[in-house]
């Protein structure tokens, strides 16, 4: 079995076609994980709709934080292979097969813009800002990774036996657990991807460019942490 978890907080207007494309792009047994953070129902509404034994919504009601809801959705899952995206990765499905194929080389596949074939389509404040804060990672922390922030992954199971995902934070959470896989002696391997600006819906990493900036401020002292912590 292959499960994807996917953190959702009011995503009614995109939460159905990326199920939809996970479906159509990943042949085999694959279970979805949603786990649902929006105080309102519309999200489980529409998953609910949709009438699919594959799909399991685990309904926390309020908002969490994004690396609690990625583990809690682990807890959850039950696939030999587990991976997680955002709700508004309405691009990355199609690069699923491609990101499994390469765990016969590797423990987790990570969908990178940094590496040959890989790109990033969205205004160039927020590419400017990507391309710092991964630039500050690769120097201080010193792993042979590209996409520090790329969050969107699928691994072996087995993974979890090494390291586990910080339930504190948001997506800087992701950054220490690939330095953790990698300090653990757990290959690594990037498979390029184009990021492009969601599809619908609004942006929960910057919906203003005060949170935005809050953000990235995050990022960095959360590097930092994890260079002094070893």
């Amino acid at each position: 079995m292959i499960s994807f978890i996917i953190p959702t907080l009011n995503e009614e207007d995109v939460i159905a076609d990326l199920i939809a494309a996970i479906f159509r792009h990943v042949d085999g047994d694959v279970e979805v994980i949603v786990v649902d953070d929006s105080p309102g129902p519309a999200t489980a509404q529409v998953i609910a709709a949709l009438g699919d034994p594959r799909i399991h919504v685990v309904r926390r009601g309020r908002p969490r934080g994004l690396a609690s809801a990625i583990l809690r959705g682990i807890l959850e899952s039950r696939g030999e292979i587990v991976g997680w995206m955002d709700a508004d990765a309405w691009m990355l499905p199609e690069r699923l097969p491609a990101m499994i194929a390469a765990l016969t080389r590797a423990d987790l596949a990570v969908a990178s813009r940094y590496v040959a074939g890989g790109g990033d389509d969205r205004e160039r404040f927020r590419v400017l800002a990507s391309r710092l804060i991964n630039g500050a990672a690769q120097a201080i922390l010193g792993d042979p990774v590209r996409d520090y922030t790329s969050c969107f992954v699928v691994m072996r199971r087995t993974v979890f036996d090494v390291v586990l995902p910080d339930p504190h934070g948001f997506g800087e959470f992701f950054v220490e657990f690939l330095h953790k896989a990698s300090r653990g002696g757990l290959r690594v391997v990037e498979v390029p991807y184009v990021l492009k600006d969601r599809a619908g819906g609004i942006s929960k990493a910057s919906p203003n460019m005060i949170r935005f900036l809050r953000l990235g401020l995050h990022y960095l002292l959360r590097i930092m942490a994890v260079r002094l912590r070893g």
